[in-house]
């Protein structure tokens, strides 16, 4: 890889924000990084969504409490979250390769943990411990493929991405379903699929020394120079984990509240994911048709996906602002949460199509590692104030808290790009 004058790091490692795109590697490297990628990642990930409800299944059926449970399972999540700011520093040592190989061996060690012993002690630590393994590869699959992307079909590549890796939220739970939560045979499944992805990690190709590898800082200082270099894309960030996978989380609570069944309340959360699954390819097409105009119609790259992420954002206004009206008609539910999935998808996709249009190396990482940080606090807030919203009125709070977040989005969003 070569980096033209502009391109070059400063002494903390990080690029101009107005920069031209950073180059790829050689098309042959970058398809096969890309197959490899794609491969592992969808294998891995349909064993995990496979792996998480089995456990509880199982847990609840030795008699744990549900506390003791969603504790369990909120384990991962702090593994995830501990690991993201870490990734950088493990990039640095081992490389994106071995360090993809690592994120893709610790599944199958916990999950043949999970097969040979029921301690529950040991079972919390092997859920942290895959936690931090879905960490690392949330963070490094991500900067991967945004970097070999061909610049032209960045927004192609990440959105396709995004769109596999929610199929794999219906494909994991639909195969547990299909094979039944029995114990050795489901998790023998989860075992082949989680080998089969480590066996894909393996044709991943060597990949170029991160040209960054010396001079971008890591740890606590290279994150905050990311989240400072692009406060716009983790606005974005944020405004996607709490519209698709907070607000979600919350909506067979909201479809009960508005008086809707047990199963109309649940399929409102397949209507979001619907959105979400629909909307994230064309949007990192448009992405691509917009950036690359031939008369640079919306000017600048950076600035047609600054046009673009400032839309989604205004679209979850526009839903929201139809909230108040659902309580009396209930049937405007299902676009409305639509709309939530699908914009907040849109967001958090074409958030990190700009930043593997701005950076490369570690400091790519540094900075997928913050819009993670940043989706997944939206993601964690909007359930938490969500329910407390729900419990003052589901007509009055409820509607009122998510107003006031898109409303702050939005207007978050068009203050920074004043000063862009």
């Amino acid at each position: 890889l070569r980096w033209n004058q502009r391109n070059r790091p400063n002494r903390y490692g990080m690029t101009p924000a107005h920069n031209a795109s950073p180059p790829t590697p050689h098309p042959g490297l970058a398809r096969r990084g890309l197959i490899a990628i794609f491969g592992s990642t969808f294998l891995e990930l349909v064993g995990v969504f496979m792996l998480s409800p089995l456990l509880l299944i199982l847990l609840k059926g030795n008699g744990l409490s549900t506390a003791l449970a969603g504790l369990f399972a909120a384990c991962g999540w702090v593994g995830i979250f501990l690991m993201t700011p870490l990734v950088s520093g493990i990039t640095r040592k081992l490389g994106r390769r071995l360090a993809l190989w690592l994120a893709a061996a610790m599944p199958l060690l916990a999950t043949t943990g999970f097969l040979l012993t029921d301690n529950l002690g040991v079972w919390f630590a092997l859920e942290f411990v895959a936690g931090m393994a879905g960490g690392l590869r949330w963070v490094l699959a991500e900067a991967v493929v945004a970097e070999l992307s061909p610049p032209e079909l960045r927004g192609r590549y990440v959105g396709l991405f995004e769109t596999m890796v929610g199929a794999t939220f219906v494909v994991g739970p639909a195969l547990l379903a299909w094979v039944g939560p029995q114990r050795t045979e489901a998790l023998t499944l989860v075992l082949t699929l989680m080998a089969g992805g480590l066996l894909w990690s393996l044709l991943i190709p060597p990949l170029p020394r991160a040209t960054d590898a010396d001079v971008a800082p890591s740890g606590a200082r290279g994150i905050w120079l990311a989240l400072t270099a692009h406060p716009v894309v983790m606005v974005a960030g944020f405004l996607g984990g709490f519209f698709e996978s907070g607000v979600s989380s919350l909506l067979p609570l909201y479809g009960l509240a508005l008086g809707l069944g047990p199963s109309g309340a649940a399929l409102l959360v397949s209507a979001s994911g619907l959105g979400s699954a629909l909307m994230m390819l064309p949007a990192g097409l448009l992405a691509d048709r917009m950036a690359f105009h031939p008369s640079q119609r919306w000017g600048t790259q950076a600035q047609a996906r600054q046009t673009l992420m400032r839309g989604c954002a205004w679209l979850t206004l526009a839903a929201t602002a139809v909230v108040p009206w659902v309580a009396s008609h209930p049937a405007l539910a299902w676009p409305v949460v639509f709309l939530w999935g699908g914009a907040g998808g849109c967001l958090y996709t074409l958030a990190m199509i700009d930043i593997g249009s701005r950076e490369t190396g570690l400091t790519l990482v540094n900075g997928t590692a913050v819009l993670v940080m940043a989706y997944t606090l939206g993601g964690v807030l909007a359930p938490a104030l969500g329910a407390l919203a729900l419990d003052v009125s589901a007509t009055v709070g409820f509607p009122a808290l998510i107003l006031l977040m898109a409303a702050a989005g939005v207007l978050a969003m068009h203050q920074r790009l004043q000063k862009w």
